[in-house]
This record gives structure tokens, C-alpha cells and sequence, in this order.
């Protein structure tokens, strides 16, 4: 919004704030309205909206003309939205950026889940096939130890 503040040097005189704004603070314009005649050229309203490219600047009203000052204060405000709507596609933009780095973490964590999940289900199998050998040389060791002590008792 537009803020219009009583606040002026001189009655007479067009004042609009040029110092840089941060961008998490709101943009204030101040002006008075005055009809006077005198001569205010151009650098009676420097730039508005420094940040902005020369092409979107609000070009300085006539101050004989009220329209030509509505036309300028319109302006003002749809430079302060265009200012505040940079500011929130710069944040989306930002946000954008930490979702897809965490997008990126959990992919590769969910990744890395499966390769373990893969290589437990490969070692658990291992183990199985390692385990039903023991158990057969455990028997056959079993069978020769028989077989042994029946040619021992034989002879």
C-alpha cells in the first residue's frame, strides 16, 4: 500500500524517500500535494525506487495537474507491489532451493536404505547357504567318524 505521511520540509515541497530499503521492510513514499507554480523539474523527484530498472521508474508528475500527480502516486504503488512481488518470487525462489537440496538428501538417504536393504537381504542369504553347509559337512564329518571306528574295530 501506498502510504501517504503529512511529513514535509517545506510545504511547497515534493518529498519521496531515496534512501535503499531493505527488502524485508516496506517501501515508504511521502509527498505533499500542494497546487504550488514553482518551478519543480525532475530533480525536485529523484528516484523513487532505486532497485528499479530506469524503464520502470515513476516518471515526476506535473505538479499543476492533479491528475498527472494521481497518475504518479498510482505508479509509486504499482512499483511498491512489483518491488514486494520481486521480493516473494526471490523467498519462493530460496525455498525452492532448500526443497530440492532436501528432496535431493532424502533420495539419496531412501537410496542408500535400498542398497542396504539390498546388500542385508544378499548377506542374509550368504548366511542361510553358509549355514546349511556347516550343517552338511558337520554330518558328513559325523558319517566318517563312524565309518572310521568301524574299520578301527574291524581291524
Amino acid at each position: 500500500q501506498l502510504e501517504q505521511t503529512s511529513k514535509s520540509i517545506d510545504s511547497s515541497a515534493h518529498m519521496i524517500t531515496t534512501a535503499r530499503v531493505p527488502a524485508d521492510k516496506p517501501v515508504r513514499i511521502a509527498f505533499s500535494l500542494n497546487d504550488s507554480s514553482d518551478d519543480a523539474s525532475s530533480e525536485n523527484f529523484p528516484l523513487a525506487f532505486p532497485e528499479l530498472d530506469q524503464q520502470l521508474q515513476p516518471l515526476p508528475p506535473c505538479h499543476d495537474s492533479k491528475e498527472s500527480m494521481q497518475v504518479y502516486k498510482q505508479h509509486c504503488k504499482i512499483a511498491e507491489e512489483y518491488h514486494e512481488v520481486k521480493k516473494e518470487i526471490a523467498l519462493l525462489e530460496e525455498r525452492k532451493k532448500e526443497l530440492i537440496a532436501r528432496l535431493e538428501q532424502a533420495e539419496k538417504e531412501s537410496m542408500d536404505a535400498a542398497q542396504l536393504a539390498k546388500e542385508y537381504a544378499e548377506l542374509t542369504e550368504e548366511n542361510r547357504t553358509l549355514k546349511l553347509a556347516q550343517t552338511q559337512c558337520v554330518e558328513q564329518l559325523e558319517k566318517l567318524r563312524i565309518q572310521y571306528q568301524k574299520r578301527q574295530g574291524s581291524s
